[in-house]
């Protein structure tokens, strides 16, 4: 079984505090933020102020991914002793965060989004369970509570999770893919330094990228990647509820229009991984089984099921494009 209670892997028998150790850079704390809503990315930094762990035992890297107003004018980080503005031009959720890769100077990542409200102690207690359980690559929360601006309506409720949202009693771990329970996800993340080194390798060879949020393209998966790329370092995964966030969702994040694009985004990018890391090719929709699954399933299914369903069809031709525009490059051919 691949999921247990955090109560014994990987963990220290030999507790440190910060105390101990004086007033060192502990974490790399890292937003990365295309054209961010300013009131949100404001909220952000005041949870990023009120953090438990004293400033100069963290740095503080805020990643301008090719907003159209330089953040860097707009935002004055001189509050934090290691703030950093950075300019990231490569569009793309992934993109910014590599970069960010290359650019931390500690051992230990962790991302927050431009919508993210820390609890106080979620850098402190990040800290905590890198020494702790060091047989964890990555790792992140496990309460991921939505602050809605406008309630979704009750007909996209079955899309609402597709935002990211997570709550769990307890501790979850595990070394071995599919583990959904026990993977986190990109708010919050936390990833050791060893690991960020080898994702940054493998998108430098990788003939398919997972991307990420491109601007208006809801894809997703990178930080799933890094998952994998953890796990089969022999190194483990987990989240933990004790690491908490606020993740603020604007009213247009729940319109049907867009849930069912990050939706459609997402099955893309879980098609993509499947077939990267494990070779699993999109079924089509277009072979003679495919077809009279597609129209049993239109006639059969209604209103926002019928919607999500042909989102997944949709999903899964766009996928199979993609690795077919990529198998020439598979076959030896240059992307340069």
């Amino acid at each position: 079984m691949s999921i247990e209670r955090s109560s014994a892997f990987g963990r220290s028998k030999q507790r440190t505090t910060l105390a101990d150790e004086g007033a060192v850079q502990d974490a790399s704390v890292i937003i990365c933020a295309h054209n961010p809503r300013p009131d949100y990315l404001g909220r952000v930094l005041d949870s990023l102020r009120a953090q438990t762990l004293r400033a100069n035992q963290w740095e503080f890297l805020l990643v301008d991914n090719a907003s159209k107003s330089p953040l860097a004018s707009a935002w004055d980080i001189s509050w934090h002793p290691n703030g950093r503005h950075i300019v990231e031009n490569e569009l793309g959720l992934a993109s910014a965060r590599r970069r960010a890769m290359k650019e931390a100077s500690s051992d230990l990542l962790v991302f927050v989004d431009d919508d993210n409200l820390l609890d106080p102690n979620y850098i402190a207690r990040a800290v905590e369970i890198k020494r702790d359980w060091p047989l964890l690559g990555v790792w992140g929360s496990g309460a991921i509570i939505p602050e809605f601006e406008q309630l979704p309506a009750e007909r996209v409720r079955p899309l609402v999770p597709y935002l990211a949202l997570r709550e769990v009693a307890a501790g979850l771990w595990g070394n071995v893919f599919p583990c959904i329970e026990a993977t986190p996800w990109g708010a919050g993340l936390c990833v050791r330094s060893n690991v960020a080194a080898a994702y940054r390798d493998l998108c430098e060879a990788s003939v398919i990228q997972i991307t990420g949020r491109r601007g208006k393209i809801l894809l997703s998966g990178e930080d799933v990647e890094i998952c994998y790329l953890s796990c089969k370092m022999g190194l483990g995964m987990g989240v933990f509820p004790e690491l908490k966030l606020t993740h603020l969702i604007p009213k247009e994040r729940v319109a049907p229009e867009y849930l069912l694009r990050i939706f459609e985004g997402t099955e893309i990018s879980n098609l993509l991984l499947a077939y990267k890391w494990k070779g699993d090719l999109p079924w089509s929709p277009f072979s003679g089984r495919g077809l009279l699954s597609v129209l049993k399933n239109v006639l059969l299914r209604h209103g926002i099921d019928r919607r999500m369903y042909l989102a997944n069809v949709c999903a899964a031709v766009k996928a199979r494009r993609i690795i077919s525009a990529s198998r020439p490059l598979r076959d030896g051919v240059s992307r340069k």
